[in-house]
């Protein structure tokens, strides 16, 4: 089954990483940062009608995607993508870096608060949410883990989240990972707020935590609100898509289990209208 849109991927250089991915990355995945042509995108992203494309940025790491990476990326793609721009609001002038994104065209934010260390939920960061709904952007947070041990894992709860939604209801966000390993919680969030939305990618590498989770979503009957999302290039669509379908292998006695028809709907699910970005 061909995807509508992944909202989960990557385009980020060596360099962008100072050497945040080598010393704190690579020794739990193993291998050097991969960076990606854009006729490698295309190649991976055969099958998918659209993507959405950011990098990251967390100052306090050496961690920066310039908007110009991404916008000239997403200019070379054949893929039909969406770029957003990586911010730090703990920056200097994130309104004025904002801005300046949004000009390039590129249409939401990616956050990375727990490598950044900022906490989501502090009421001094409002003026920097409002401006984001104010130009229309959406913003797509990572929540939950990380390899880094300079992260700090207390700024990525998602209940942090639901503070920022309830005090900016009109603000999209999407809640990346289900929030691993507090994929609970985040079911919690995305059902009581209504423009808030998680994406699925990566669940799959835990089979059991996305098992459960995925099935906790029938339960909550949310499932309306999670976005396919690839990860890549740490994995690449199709792989990703093998991987969850066999979520819907599992079986575990007398009970529940994920619906084919689950995976079906995430697949299927037009992100980019639900989130105000076709064109």
């Amino acid at each position: 089954m061909p995807v509508t849109v992944d909202v989960h991927t990557h385009v980020m250089h060596a360099d962008d990483w100072h050497d945040e991915w080598t010393e704190h990355w690579q020794p739990v995945y193993g291998h050097p940062w991969r960076d990606v042509a854009p006729a490698d995108y295309d190649d991976a992203m055969r099958g998918v009608d659209a993507a959405i494309v950011f990098g990251m940025r967390a100052t306090a790491a050496g961690v920066g995607t310039p908007h110009e990476t991404v916008a000239k990326f997403c200019a070379a793609t054949r893929t039909p993508t969406v770029g957003f721009m990586a911010l730090d609001p703990t920056d200097d002038d994130p309104l004025a870096d904002m801005r300046h994104g949004a000009a390039l065209g590129l249409r939401g934010i990616k956050l990375y608060p727990v490598l950044a260390g900022f906490d989501p939920s502090d009421p001094g960061f409002d003026p920097f949410y409002a401006e984001a709904q104010r130009l229309d952007l959406v913003v797509l947070w990572h929540v939950g883990a990380t390899p880094s041990p300079v992260g700090h894992l207390r700024f990525s709860v998602p209940l942090l989240i639901d503070e920022v939604a309830r005090r900016h209801p009109g603000l999209r966000q999407i809640m990346a990972h289900m929030g691993h390993p507090w994929q609970r919680e985040t079911i919690t969030v995305v059902r009581k707020n209504r423009n808030v939305f998680t994406d699925i990618s990566g669940i799959w590498a835990r089979p059991f935590d996305g098992f459960s989770a995925l099935v906790r979503a029938q339960e909550w009957g949310v499932v309306d609100k999670l976005l396919f999302g690839s990860d890549y290039p740490l994995w690449r669509p199709a792989d990703a898509i093998a991987e969850l379908r066999k979520l819907a292998e599992i079986r575990a006695g007398g009970l529940p289990h994920v619906k084919a028809e689950t995976i079906d709907r995430i697949l299927a699910q037009d992100a980019l209208a639900l989130l105000g970005l076709r064109p």
